[in-house]
């Protein structure tokens, strides 16, 4: 693969206009770009943060082939790559001097960036984590619900949507890509975010989804405190949410799970969702 076969820009319509059909040909596959250039796109290039962001795609006689894209702190996203692309890559960015903190892709493809990144600019890869995506097949509530109801949040829940998100960032041991009062604002104000609440009205857990692109939505972030947790409400919440999902015209619902944690991947499993491919996600 030659260097020049990928197209390197900071504007994220110039992008979308060569890139959008293949992203479009497998949504489900293809969440994280679809959904971080969506809300670049509607709210800015800064929507993760004052450095700029970048896009790349692969092309070959005319047709892209794989997608990349950063928006730093973050992680590089990569759709996938073979090995010897990989490698092409890993070279190319390490000599425009590019520094990367990780890459997240498909486990095949980000195991083999991250060894090339190795050797091309002599950084340490550490694998920090191993996601399954799932795509929802037919929603299956749990049986029996936990006593409660799932209900949208609105302004009165603000304090503790962002009570939540920072407690939700900790536990993942992530960093937050916004602050909290502008990502509770945001899910506020488009209904994106679902509590699940006891009969007396008090919220015991949440679901989040993404804004519907290319006719998938994404849920994230699905958060029950620990000491709640036991009780069925996670998945009452990502049920309830997958279920307004379908309603809203999505016609794949996915969500990734941390393959530590086989109680998350189990109870996904239950409610309808199946594997669609293993994520790995390095440090370097």
């Amino acid at each position: 693969m030659r260097p020049d076969d990928w197209h390197l820009t900071d504007d994220v319509d110039s992008f979308l206009d060569r890139a959008a059909d293949f992203l479009h040909s497998r949504p489900a596959l293809h969440t994280l770009p679809l959904t971080v250039t969506e809300a670049l796109r509607t709210r800015g290039a800064d929507a993760y943060g004052t450095d700029a962001p970048i896009f790349g795609r692969l092309e070959r006689a005319g047709e892209v082939h794989a997608t990349l894209f950063h928006t730093p702190p973050r992680r590089l996203n990569l759709t996938p790559l073979t090995p010897e692309e990989a490698d092409s890559l890993a070279a190319h960015l390490a000599g425009l001097g590019r520094p990367l903190p990780g890459v997240i892709a498909d486990h095949d493809t980000a195991t083999a960036f991250a060894e090339a990144w190795q050797r091309h600019a002599g950084a340490t890869a550490m694998l920090h984590e191993r996601e399954r995506l799932y795509r929802l097949h037919t929603l299956t509530p749990p049986e029996p619900l936990p006593q409660g109801r799932g209900r949208v949040v609105g302004e009165q829940d603000r304090e503790q949507l962002m009570l939540w998100y920072r407690e939700f960032v900790a536990a993942i041991g992530g960093s937050a890509s916004v602050d909290a009062s502008s990502w509770a604002d945001t899910r506020i104000a488009h209904g994106r975010v679902t509590f699940w609440e006891t009969p007396d009205g008090t919220p015991v857990s949440m679901a989040g989804v993404t804004p519907m692109v290319a006719g998938q939505i994404r849920v994230a972030p699905v958060y029950t405190p620990a000491h709640l947790r036991g009780h069925g409400y996670g998945g009452a919440a990502t049920a309830e949410v997958s279920r307004a999902a379908l309603a809203a015209g999505a016609t794949e619902v996915v969500l990734f799970a941390d393959l530590a944690n086989p109680t998350s991947n189990g109870l996904y499993e239950r409610i309808g969702y199946r594997p669609v491919t293993d994520f790995a996600l390095y440090n370097f």
